[in-house]
């Protein structure tokens, strides 16, 4: 409660209303001859993939990895043997995600056939980088492919990212689609644990389907992760050549990542 004022009323007093304040203008900051020179904020350091996976072992040991973060051939590997180190390694729960293999081949196959890109489906084996990724196009139901189509199809599905590279001009690499894939790969899994059925993606898992140890094929994903990991189909002679020739390179990333993580 307030004491009332022992202070006299102001005397009104008559006349015209004083003028009102000015007011100044918010001066404009002058441009500083080095403001060129400031530098932009430093990016986020790069957190090398084993300690990521130290910490995962660590604070979320039962949690399903996806590993997007190149080179997924040795990267997937590198997790794997920090889990199993940490005593928490399980294959159903750790992924390498490839989803941008696919989508770029139903892209191109699409635009190749004149399909409708939503319905078109394509499935991209081996690994995730150049000439491991292959693309079985002769498994694409209704398509009709030149050997000159098989020839180029491959290669660009193989290279697509060098393609992004070089159409920025070297000042960046393949991020929106990267993030897409991504996006869409957590979303079917998420699914898939919640107890949708029917949810099929490849995806780079620890398989017996070849002599790797980690192979991307088509993978049913259930709730627990991993639920079947499915064949190769009958390859192409082209397909075939290929798978050939590539699996020792995949085979040595897989090697390079296990070295890395023991060493």
């Amino acid at each position: 409660r307030h004491e009332p004022s022992l202070r006299p009323p102001r005397p009104k007093t008559a006349g015209p209303p004083p003028p009102p304040r000015s007011i100044k203008a918010p001066q404009t900051k002058q441009k500083h001859k080095h403001d060129s020179m400031i530098s932009p904020p430093r990016p986020i350091p790069s957190i090398p993939t084993s300690s990521l996976a130290e910490a995962c072992a660590a604070n979320c040991p039962d949690a399903h990895f996806l590993i997007i973060s190149n080179p997924v051939n040795s990267t997937v590997p590198i997790f794997k043997e920090v889990l199993t180190k940490a005593g928490v390694y399980n294959p159903k729960h750790l992924f390498g995600v490839t989803t941008l293999d696919v989508m770029r081949a139903k892209t191109f196959v699409a635009e190749n056939q004149g399909f409708d890109v939503n319905t078109t489906d394509v499935t991209v084996v081996g690994g995730h980088a150049g000439t491991t990724i292959l693309p079985l196009l002769s498994q694409i139901e209704g398509a009709n492919f030149s050997d000159e189509d098989i020839a180029a199809l491959t290669n660009r599905i193989q290279f697509g990212g060098d393609e992004v590279v070089k159409a920025k001009d070297g000042a960046g690499s393949a991020t929106l689609s990267m993030a897409v894939a991504g996006a869409h790969f957590a979303k079917q899994l998420l699914k898939a644990l919640n107890g949708e059925k029917g949810i099929t993606e490849c995806t780079f898992v620890e398989s017996d389907v070849t002599d790797a140890p980690f192979f991307a094929s088509p993978v049913t994903l259930g709730t627990d992760g991993v639920e079947a990991i499915h064949g190769l189909p009958e390859l192409s002679a082209v397909e075939q050549a290929n798978f050939d020739e590539m699996l020792p390179t995949l085979i040595a990333q897989a090697e390079k990542g296990v070295a890395f993580a023991n060493k």
